[in-house]
């Protein structure tokens, strides 16, 4: 007695199919999340308020407000890293390279990035500028 055995894989042509879209799919995430937006400052000069840029970039780190009624806010954009000093032995794998003197290394950081937006009195941007600390 002979019995039909039902194949149980899918045609390579839906598996061909399937993988197609996965892949078109995973690359068009993959282009978005690499796509960035830079803020074109200039363009916002005499529209843009201090409530959307808090709404936008979060409470400032340093706010001033001056006597002729314009705000001067700060946000960092970018932490730095402090830099580093110290002493090392030879190079390399330890056992081999045991004669080489000491040596003497430095390493200078990187400073803070700040966005400084100043605000005039009706509360729109009237100036920007981009500082390092």
């Amino acid at each position: 007695m002979k019995t039909a055995v039902r194949e149980t894989r899918p045609p390579p042509r839906i598996f061909f199919q399937l993988a197609s879209w996965i892949f078109s799919f995973g690359l068009c995430f993959f282009l978005a999340g690499c796509a960035s937006t830079k803020i074109d400052w200039n363009s916002r000069i005499g529209n843009y308020t201090y409530d959307q840029a808090v709404l936008e970039l979060g409470p400032p780190d340093k706010s001033a407000k001056l006597s002729e009624g314009s705000t001067v806010a700060e946000w960092l954009t970018r932490r730095g890293y402090p830099g580093s000093v110290g002493m090392a032995y030879g190079y390399g794998y330890p056992y081999y390279y045991h004669y080489r003197p000491w040596y003497h290394y430095y390493d200078p950081g990187s400073p803070d990035y700040f966005l400084r937006l100043t605000f005039g009195p009706d509360g729109k941007l009237q100036a920007y500028k981009r500082l390092t600390r």
